[in-house]
């Protein structure tokens, strides 16, 4: 059994890396009634956080996420990227998605951090045995990667690099936890983590469709939105194939239909991504948006994502 931890609570969040990311994770750490201080050095970088936290704001305060006392415009700000990191306890990094770039970031950082502090990385895919190999406390770096927006998505996946240690993978879980996030432990690095393989893998089979013109690109994105999509807001693939098989669950399932899914998978395509192609998907995806512009569209599925974690109760 870990011995308790002599680490002080979190207060104190450090976002390194502002976009969309950063200021959704602002807008979730501030809800919660913590100190948070944002530091990217984009000229416009915090008028767009503050307008993002901003707009966030009544969404979480539906849900129910909003601390007595906290305040969207307690964020505070800093370019300099030590003093925003001075009497850190947590920081959450969005830089970009370069292994160079972080790489030395994070050695910057852990020059710059008092020593209990975690550094959680929001990386897509990286691998953090990797990035933290220029830290002199490289135990203390772990992947914290999030869902997008983070300030309304509940998964974030938590894996460590080989010299994390354990307790700051158990420590990092434990502080998203009590944000109400639901985080997953990897127990060994992949590249991509989980859920973009997963991602990755249907849609590199739904674009092999779209090669081959089963369906429109509209139609194809229906096939998830308007059918398994519905059922894995609910449970993922092996929990849905296990209702699949009735009373038999899963054993059932791969008793009698095991085997036409081999086929399935030995029928499916590893497409090349053309110029041709990928207009062709630029321009079907364009056709679906129906004139809707990406703010419009991230809108509209914040707002149904709102209702459906509503109805969740998540």
């Amino acid at each position: 059994m870990p011995h308790p931890s002599t680490h002080p609570a979190i207060r104190r969040v450090a976002i390194v890396g502002a976009g969309t990311i950063g200021a959704s994770w602002a807008a979730l750490f501030l809800a919660h009634g913590l100190e948070v201080v944002v530091s990217d050095p984009a000229p416009d970088a915090e008028p767009l956080t503050r307008e993002r936290v901003r707009a966030a704001w009544p969404v979480l305060a539906e849900l129910g996420r909003v601390a007595a006392g906290a305040n969207p415009d307690a964020l505070r700000f800093e370019p300099d990227l030590e003093a925003a990191l001075k009497d850190a306890d947590f920081v959450q990094e969005n830089a970009p998605e370069r292994e160079d770039f972080k790489t030395a970031l994070f050695a910057r950082m852990d020059a710059a951090l008092p020593a209990h502090a975690i550094v959680a990385s929001s990386s897509s895919g990286l691998i953090m045995s990797r990035l933290q190999s220029g830290c002199a406390r490289p135990e203390r770096f772990v992947i914290g990667h999030p869902f997008n927006p983070p300030h309304l998505i509940p998964l974030v996946e938590v894996v460590g690099g080989k010299q994390t240690s354990e307790e700051t993978i158990e420590r990092a879980i434990a502080f998203y936890r009590e944000l109400g996030k639901y985080p997953i432990r990897l127990n060994k690095e992949v590249p991509g983590h989980i859920a973009n393989r997963l991602q990755a893998a249907v849609w590199r089979e739904a674009i092999h469709l779209a090669a081959e013109n089963v369906a429109s690109v509209a139609d194809i994105d229906a096939a998830v939105s308007q059918g398994p999509g519905l059922r894995w807001a609910l449970f993922g693939p092996h929990m849905t194939f296990n209702l699949g098989g009735g009373a038999g669950g899963l054993s059932h399932f791969m008793d009698h239909l095991l085997g036409p899914v081999q086929t399935w998978w030995d029928d499916m395509g590893a497409p090349e991504v053309t110029p041709e192609l990928r207009q062709r998907l630029i321009a079907g995806v364009n056709a679906e948006a129906g004139g809707r512009s990406i703010a419009e569209l991230a809108q509209a599925r914040d707002a149904d994502l709102t209702a459906l974690l509503k109805t969740l109760r998540r």
